[in-house]
Protein backbone atom coordinates (compact mmCIF):
# COMPACT_ATOMS: atom_id res chain seq x y z
CA UNK A 1 0.00 0.00 0.00
CA UNK A 2 1.31 3.50 -1.16
CA UNK A 3 2.38 6.10 1.76
CA UNK A 4 0.21 8.31 0.45
CA UNK A 5 -3.00 8.99 2.75
CA UNK A 6 -5.05 12.24 1.93
CA UNK A 7 -7.09 12.66 4.94
CA UNK A 8 -4.86 12.80 8.46
CA UNK A 9 -5.77 14.41 11.70
CA UNK A 10 -3.15 16.88 13.22
CA UNK A 11 -1.55 13.98 15.51
CA UNK A 12 -0.85 11.70 12.07
CA UNK A 13 0.54 14.65 10.00
CA UNK A 14 2.42 15.86 12.92
CA UNK A 15 4.06 12.26 13.30
CA UNK A 16 4.65 11.51 9.42
CA UNK A 17 7.00 14.80 8.94
CA UNK A 18 8.39 13.59 12.61
CA UNK A 19 7.42 18.15 13.59
CA UNK A 20 5.08 19.56 15.77
CA UNK A 21 4.09 21.71 12.97
CA UNK A 22 3.20 25.09 14.54
CA UNK A 23 3.85 27.30 11.67
CA UNK A 24 2.39 27.80 8.32
CA UNK A 25 4.82 28.13 6.66
CA UNK A 26 8.25 25.77 7.06
CA UNK A 27 11.12 26.04 4.90
CA UNK A 28 13.20 22.96 4.26
CA UNK A 29 12.41 20.89 7.40
CA UNK A 30 14.27 18.05 5.26
CA UNK A 31 17.44 18.86 3.53
CA UNK A 32 19.38 17.11 0.78
CA UNK A 33 18.90 15.34 -2.30
CA UNK A 34 14.82 14.36 -1.18
CA UNK A 35 14.65 17.43 0.81
CA UNK A 36 11.24 19.70 0.90
CA UNK A 37 9.24 22.58 2.95
CA UNK A 38 5.88 22.34 4.21
CA UNK A 39 3.16 24.86 4.25
CA UNK A 40 0.03 24.17 5.53
CA UNK A 41 -3.02 26.04 4.38
CA UNK A 42 -7.08 26.44 4.99
CA UNK A 43 -9.55 28.21 3.04
CA UNK A 44 -12.10 27.93 5.71
CA UNK A 45 -14.04 30.43 6.92
CA UNK A 46 -12.67 33.23 9.23
CA UNK A 47 -9.11 31.16 8.16
CA UNK A 48 -6.84 34.16 8.68
CA UNK A 49 -4.85 34.07 5.12
CA UNK A 50 -6.33 34.50 1.70
CA UNK A 51 -5.09 31.29 0.31
CA UNK A 52 -6.40 30.25 -3.10
CA UNK A 53 -7.13 27.58 -5.52
CA UNK A 54 -7.24 28.90 -8.88
CA UNK A 55 -9.18 26.22 -11.13
CA UNK A 56 -6.99 24.33 -13.80
CA UNK A 57 -9.96 24.56 -16.49
CA UNK A 58 -10.16 28.05 -16.23
CA UNK A 59 -8.57 31.33 -18.53
CA UNK A 60 -7.14 32.51 -15.45
CA UNK A 61 -3.27 33.38 -16.12
CA UNK A 62 -2.96 31.33 -12.68
CA UNK A 63 -4.51 28.29 -14.13
CA UNK A 64 -3.58 25.24 -11.78
CA UNK A 65 -1.82 27.45 -9.32
CA UNK A 66 -1.75 27.40 -5.43
CA UNK A 67 -1.52 30.60 -4.61
CA UNK A 68 -0.71 30.99 -1.10
CA UNK A 69 -0.02 34.36 0.88
CA UNK A 70 2.35 35.06 3.24
CA UNK A 71 2.69 35.44 7.08
CA UNK A 72 2.32 38.92 9.04
CA UNK A 73 4.47 39.56 12.21
CA UNK A 74 3.86 37.47 15.20
CA UNK A 75 0.75 39.48 17.40
CA UNK A 76 3.84 40.03 20.85
CA UNK A 77 2.42 40.33 23.86
CA UNK A 78 1.60 43.74 25.07
CA UNK A 79 1.95 45.12 21.42
CA UNK A 80 -1.16 47.68 20.76
CA UNK A 81 0.15 47.08 16.11
CA UNK A 82 -2.07 45.17 14.60
CA UNK A 83 0.09 42.45 12.58
CA UNK A 84 -2.66 42.81 9.36
CA UNK A 85 -1.65 46.73 9.22
CA UNK A 86 1.95 46.05 9.35
CA UNK A 87 3.68 44.87 6.26
CA UNK A 88 5.21 40.97 6.07
CA UNK A 89 8.95 40.70 7.23
CA UNK A 90 11.31 39.68 4.83
CA UNK A 91 13.69 39.62 7.96
CA UNK A 92 14.01 39.20 11.85
CA UNK A 93 15.21 42.22 13.94
CA UNK A 94 18.67 40.10 13.99
CA UNK A 95 18.93 39.97 10.13
CA UNK A 96 18.28 36.75 9.38
CA UNK A 97 15.62 35.56 6.84
CA UNK A 98 12.17 34.71 8.21
CA UNK A 99 10.31 32.18 6.26
CA UNK A 100 8.48 34.80 4.34
CA UNK A 101 12.03 35.58 2.90
CA UNK A 102 13.62 32.30 2.89
CA UNK A 103 10.35 31.30 0.58
CA UNK A 104 11.00 34.39 -1.55
CA UNK A 105 14.36 34.11 -2.62
CA UNK A 106 13.74 30.65 -3.75
CA UNK A 107 11.27 31.70 -5.46
CA UNK A 108 12.78 34.14 -7.12
CA UNK A 109 15.78 32.12 -7.89
CA UNK A 110 13.86 29.50 -9.43
CA UNK A 111 12.22 31.74 -11.59
CA UNK A 112 15.67 32.57 -12.62
CA UNK A 113 16.37 29.45 -13.79
CA UNK A 114 19.16 29.93 -11.05
CA UNK A 115 18.19 26.73 -8.97
CA UNK A 116 15.34 24.26 -9.27
CA UNK A 117 11.97 25.00 -7.80
CA UNK A 118 11.79 24.18 -4.03
CA UNK A 119 9.61 21.08 -3.64
CA UNK A 120 7.02 21.86 -1.01
CA UNK A 121 4.60 19.54 0.51
CA UNK A 122 0.99 20.84 1.31
CA UNK A 123 -1.18 20.43 3.98
CA UNK A 124 -4.99 22.12 4.15
CA UNK A 125 -7.10 22.39 7.11
CA UNK A 126 -10.38 21.26 6.39
CA UNK A 127 -12.25 21.04 9.93
CA UNK A 128 -10.70 20.90 13.50
CA UNK A 129 -7.93 18.78 13.64
CA UNK A 130 -8.76 17.23 10.28
CA UNK A 131 -6.58 17.79 7.08
CA UNK A 132 -6.10 17.08 3.98
CA UNK A 133 -2.75 16.40 2.16
CA UNK A 134 -2.55 17.70 -1.25
CA UNK A 135 0.73 16.25 -2.63
CA UNK A 136 3.72 17.67 -3.37
CA UNK A 137 4.17 21.23 -5.13
CA UNK A 138 6.98 22.91 -6.79
CA UNK A 139 7.29 27.10 -5.61
CA UNK A 140 8.01 28.86 -9.36
CA UNK A 141 7.34 32.61 -8.39
CA UNK A 142 6.47 35.21 -6.10
CA UNK A 143 5.79 38.60 -6.06
CA UNK A 144 5.32 41.35 -3.13
CA UNK A 145 2.32 43.46 -3.36
CA UNK A 146 1.02 46.71 -1.75
CA UNK A 147 -2.48 45.92 -0.24
CA UNK A 148 -4.49 48.66 0.92
CA UNK A 149 -4.58 49.22 4.98
CA UNK A 150 -7.16 51.96 4.91
CA UNK A 151 -8.05 55.22 2.75
CA UNK A 152 -4.30 56.21 2.51
CA UNK A 153 -2.20 53.49 3.59
CA UNK A 154 -0.95 50.08 2.29
CA UNK A 155 1.34 47.15 3.18
CA UNK A 156 3.42 44.83 1.71
CA UNK A 157 2.43 41.17 1.08
CA UNK A 158 3.84 37.92 -0.36
CA UNK A 159 2.14 36.03 -2.49
CA UNK A 160 3.70 32.60 -3.49
CA UNK A 161 2.65 30.58 -6.55
CA UNK A 162 2.87 26.80 -6.31
CA UNK A 163 2.36 24.30 -9.28
CA UNK A 164 1.46 21.07 -8.07
CA UNK A 165 4.00 18.23 -9.08
CA UNK A 166 4.01 14.31 -8.83
CA UNK A 167 5.01 13.48 -5.13
CA UNK A 168 7.27 11.17 -4.01
CA UNK A 169 4.58 9.17 -2.29
CA UNK A 170 2.52 8.01 -5.38
CA UNK A 171 4.43 5.25 -6.67
CA UNK A 172 2.32 3.78 -9.35
CA UNK A 173 0.75 5.15 -12.24
CA UNK A 174 -2.86 4.13 -10.29
CA UNK A 175 -1.49 6.38 -6.82
CA UNK A 176 -0.79 8.88 -9.64
CA UNK A 177 -3.90 9.24 -10.84
CA UNK A 178 -5.56 9.14 -7.81
CA UNK A 179 -3.61 12.37 -6.24
CA UNK A 180 -4.30 13.87 -9.55
CA UNK A 181 -8.08 12.91 -9.44
CA UNK A 182 -8.29 13.94 -5.56
CA UNK A 183 -6.67 17.36 -6.01
CA UNK A 184 -9.39 18.31 -8.04
CA UNK A 185 -12.06 18.29 -5.66
CA UNK A 186 -13.01 21.52 -4.39
CA UNK A 187 -12.64 22.59 -0.85
CA UNK A 188 -16.08 23.17 -0.49
CA UNK A 189 -16.73 19.82 -1.80
CA UNK A 190 -14.56 18.13 0.61
CA UNK A 191 -15.70 19.53 3.90
CA UNK A 192 -19.00 19.59 2.93
CA UNK A 193 -18.83 15.53 2.19
CA UNK A 194 -16.59 15.12 5.75
CA UNK A 195 -19.46 16.70 7.65
CA UNK A 196 -22.04 14.75 6.21
CA UNK A 197 -19.76 11.17 6.24
CA UNK A 198 -19.23 12.46 9.79
CA UNK A 199 -15.58 11.40 8.78
CA UNK A 200 -16.06 7.99 8.57
CA UNK A 201 -15.53 5.37 6.08
CA UNK A 202 -19.56 4.69 4.20
CA UNK A 203 -18.44 1.27 4.47
CA UNK A 204 -17.25 -0.40 7.62
CA UNK A 205 -17.41 3.10 9.85
CA UNK A 206 -13.58 3.15 10.05
CA UNK A 207 -12.00 6.46 11.14
CA UNK A 208 -8.46 5.42 9.80
CA UNK A 209 -6.88 6.24 6.65
CA UNK A 210 -9.74 7.93 4.90
CA UNK A 211 -9.67 8.96 1.36
CA UNK A 212 -11.91 11.04 -0.57
CA UNK A 213 -13.85 8.53 -3.51
CA UNK A 214 -15.52 9.56 -6.40
CA UNK A 215 -18.87 7.22 -6.60
CA UNK A 216 -18.80 7.38 -10.73
CA UNK A 217 -15.39 7.20 -11.17
CA UNK A 218 -13.49 10.48 -12.12
CA UNK A 219 -11.32 8.71 -15.15
CA UNK A 220 -15.17 7.77 -16.27
CA UNK A 221 -16.62 11.15 -16.28
CA UNK A 222 -17.47 11.23 -12.62
CA UNK A 223 -17.82 15.08 -11.36
CA UNK A 224 -16.13 16.37 -8.54
CA UNK A 225 -17.73 19.57 -8.20
CA UNK A 226 -20.27 18.60 -6.20
CA UNK A 227 -20.69 16.22 -2.54
CA UNK A 228 -23.03 13.81 -4.86
CA UNK A 229 -20.29 11.79 -5.95
CA UNK A 230 -18.21 11.91 -3.32
CA UNK A 231 -17.72 10.08 -0.13
CA UNK A 232 -15.50 8.52 2.26
CA UNK A 233 -13.70 5.37 2.18
CA UNK A 234 -10.76 3.79 4.04
CA UNK A 235 -8.29 2.26 2.74
CA UNK A 236 -9.49 -0.96 2.39
CA UNK A 237 -12.57 -0.12 0.60
CA UNK A 238 -10.78 2.16 -1.73
CA UNK A 239 -8.70 -0.02 -3.13
CA UNK A 240 -11.09 -3.23 -3.41
CA UNK A 241 -13.45 -0.57 -5.18
CA UNK A 242 -10.07 0.62 -7.51
CA UNK A 243 -11.87 2.37 -10.69
CA UNK A 244 -14.88 -0.15 -11.18
CA UNK A 245 -18.35 1.97 -11.11
CA UNK A 246 -20.81 0.63 -8.29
Amino acid sequence: MPRYREILSYTDMAQREALALQRGMNFQVRSGAAGYSIILMSLRKNAPYQDQWHDEDSDHPLAGLLEYKGHDLPNYAGSTDNPKHIGQPMTLPSGRLTDNGKFYQAAIAAKGAKQDPEIVQVYEKIASGIWCDRGRHLLIDAEIKPVPTGPNTTRNVFRFYLRPANTPDATTPEDERELATSRQIPTAVKVAVWKRDQGRCVQCGSTDNLHFDHDVPFSKGGSSITPDNVKLLCARHNLEKSDKIQ
